[in-house]
């Protein structure tokens, strides 16, 4: 790889082995963690576990997503409860665990009349790299992005789409556990966008670094996440894994039948499946656990009955955010799954 527009062909840059972490599922904890900030409670009463490669960090606007990645950075201090990460407490630890984090901010951060390998190297070095490591790393971390070209311009000549490549290359760098990546396809262009889903993907699929996504595009949560945390008002509304969501919804059926559709439908509810006529032309059904689609089948070739369309039903992330936006009770806390 050598420029923006070339193949990902460069490794993503490994985890600093020296920076060793437990062996756990569970990468992070919230207990009771409350934030006040001017005399508000930003968060509240947050309690949850994450476990997930990839963590989809949902929320409408002030509902303290921005602020629960400060905290966990150690910029905020939790009025209650407490947050660990790796299970190390980010108060009392909060040297270590920064420097196992990689962070890409939202907002633009750099430093004028620097060349983009020589910030990148910068940051590494207060990440707590050596300085000729750190070099080595920047330039490692430039080729994975696909900006190996144009690490020596100085970082104000490029393009916007360049400078979230440069602000995850710095965040990269260092070879951190845990990735908070904060808007990262923020004002890209749908090639740029498609780009930086997959450079998210390949580091999520390494399984070395976990991450955390935070975006108001629902698409891109989506197409790279397996959890999702979403905050209203400061409180969880919903922590949800999508990949089990995914599966339970394959039991969730649409049918169109041609024949006695009387007889099939005393048929599934002898098979155990919830059944419902929303019109007189569709069926729909729940399995249950033990009863397949090919036992759907076998009853159809039974009655002679013809199934003539058959669809899954799959909640979009959009349903599932509007659902927990619904479920969340001003002033109550929300209920976790």
């Amino acid at each position: 790889m050598t420029d923006a527009a070339g193949s990902l062909s460069a490794t993503v840059p490994k985890p600093d082995s020296s920076r060793t972490v437990p062996a756990r599922d569970d990468w992070a904890e919230f207990r009771g963690l409350s934030v006040d900030l001017g005399g508000r409670r930003v968060l509240n009463d947050l309690n949850a576990t994450l476990r997930g490669r990839c963590i989809g960090l949902l929320g409408p606007n002030g509902a303290g997503k921005t602020t629960l990645l400060n905290t966990l950075l150690g910029f905020f201090k939790p009025s209650a409860g407490q947050a660990r990460i790796f299970g190390r407490d980010v108060v009392r630890d909060a040297a270590a665990v920064r420097q196992l984090i990689g962070y890409m901010p939202e907002r633009d951060s750099f430093v004028g009349g620097m060349t983009g390998v020589r910030f990148v190297r910068m940051m590494g070095e207060l990440s707590g790299l050596p300085r000729d490591d750190a070099l080595d790393r920047a330039h490692e971390a430039f080729f994975h992005v696909g900006l190996g070209e144009a690490r020596y311009r100085k970082v104000e000549t490029y393009s916007q789409g360049m400078k979230q490549l440069a602000k995850l290359a710095q965040a990269i760098a260092h070879g951190p556990r845990l990735l908070f990546l904060d808007e990262p396809t923020n004002g890209l262009d749908p090639p740029a966008r498609s780009r930086m889903l997959q450079l998210v993907r390949g580091i999520r699929d390494t399984g070395e670094t976990r991450l955390v996504v935070s975006s108001h595009l629902l698409r891109d949560v989506e197409e790279c996440c397996d959890e999702v945390l979403i905050l209203k008002n400061g409180r969880i509304a919903s922590v949800c894994d999508l990949e089990s969501e995914r599966r339970s919804n394959r039991k969730f059926l649409f049918l169109q039948v041609k024949g006695d559709q009387e007889r099939f439908v005393e048929g599934l509810a002898a098979l155990g499946c919830e059944v419902g006529m929303p019109n007189r032309r569709r069926l729909r059904a729940v399995l249950p656990a033990d009863v397949e689609i090919a036992d759907l089948y076998a009853l159809a070739a039974e009655l002679s009955v013809q199934i003539r369309q058959l669809d899954h039903k799959r909640d979009s992330l959009e349903d599932i955010f509007l659902r927990a936006m619904d479920d969340a009770v001003d002033g109550e806390p929300a209920s976790t799954p």
